[in-house]
């Protein structure tokens, strides 16, 4: 018997660095006396909940430039560096990049992004520099315990991959079980997968979502799979006894035309506990996340932000209703049900 043994996991949404977040990010740079761009006081409300896991994964959706740029937004983006530096700071430990931008760059910009990664601390899947490194599950210690974070992505947005080299970036249906299999063989005892899919702006997880879960879930080669691309909060499912977030929205993005609910994500967390020789996830739940744009933007944890009594009113319904929609969206496809999913942590 080896009951309360246990690590937590916690995934974030989109990192979409449009224009506008390079802007706010040169302005916080000259407030704090500074030169050059500083992402961290964007991303700060979130340093308490994001630092406090075992193992805490954020999805870097965009590739990146040379530090000095050019830097550039959709439809082929070229985000700063910086970008990085504030996510580890914030408490990320790994990446997942595979994306359809993951190739907005080309070659160059998947050895920039993962060379950025690598500076800032953070370990990373799904783009590669080469195929001996795409042949090397992402195993990362938790506490003691072996996990593989493994990330897959839908398609490249059109671009192709040299055929020579296959091995850039990953894309679903070719070898994920397959991975998955040689990360357990490797040594991992858990396996946690990040899927690029679906449909964007859009909610419910699509046909193709919910034909690669029942897929991907069939056996017993995946633990948890982490969903992202949709720009909008999707739900939260138990699927062949695994369970499957279809979508967490955006962590850190301000889209051309912003529709609300693309200001909208979610912080997921899991805990994994190990009874006899096994591991399970015995509480899960998700804590609602809130781009706000008026004034300097801003992500917040929704509900750590609707406890502060001097919250101005307008601001407090906008942050009423993200929390709402949310918690109807992540719950809706029956994962409230019981006592084990709840909408913020409670231990």
């Amino acid at each position: 018997m080896d009951r309360g043994v246990s690590f937590t996991v916690i995934a974030g949404g989109d990192v979409l660095v449009h224009p506008p977040l390079i802007e706010q990010a040169a302005r916080d740079a000259r407030a704090a006396g500074g030169q050059g761009l500083d992402f961290g006081p964007m991303l700060a409300g979130l340093r308490s909940t994001v630092s406090r896991a075992d193992l805490a994964i954020c999805h870097l959706e965009t590739p990146l430039a040379p530090a000095g740029g050019p830097f550039t937004g959709f439809p082929r983006f070229a985000a700063p560096p910086q970008i990085a530096t504030a996510l580890s700071d914030v408490g990320f430990h790994s990446c997942s990049t595979a994306s359809n931008h993951v190739l907005d760059q080309g070659e160059a910009g998947v050895r920039r992004t993962l060379d950025a990664l690598d500076a800032a601390g953070l370990r990373h899947a799904g783009s590669a520099r080469n195929r001996a490194e795409a042949d090397r599950p992402n195993i990362i210690e938790v506490k003691g315990v072996p996990v593989a974070h493994l990330s897959y992505s839908y398609g490249f947005g059109g671009r192709l991959r040299p055929a020579d080299k296959p091995w850039l970036a990953n894309v679903v249906g070719e070898r994920v079980l397959d991975e998955a299999r040689r990360a357990r063989r490797a040594g991992a005892e858990v396996v946690v997968l990040s899927m690029h899919w679906g449909r964007e702006h859009v909610h419910e997880p699509s046909p193709r979502q919910l034909a690669w879960a029942e897929e991907l879930t069939a056996g017993s080669s995946v633990d948890v799979i982490l969903g992202h691309h949709a720009h909008a909060v999707q739900p939260f499912e138990r699927v062949n006894g695994t369970w499957v977030v279809y979508g967490h929205g955006n962590l850190l993005a301000r889209h051309r035309v912003p529709r609300g609910t693309t200001e909208e994500g979610l912080l997921s967390w899991f805990r994994f506990v190990r009874a006899d020789g096994s591991w399970r996830i015995r509480r899960l739940g998700f804590i609602p996340t809130f781009i706000d744009l008026t004034g300097p933007v801003r992500v917040v944890a929704l509900p750590a932000a609707l406890a502060e009594p001097g919250l101005p009113p307008e601001r407090r319904s906008r942050y009423e209703r993200a929390y709402q929609r949310t918690r109807t969206v992540a719950l809706c496809r029956g994962a409230g049900c019981g006592r084990r999913c709840a909408a913020h942590p409670t231990a």
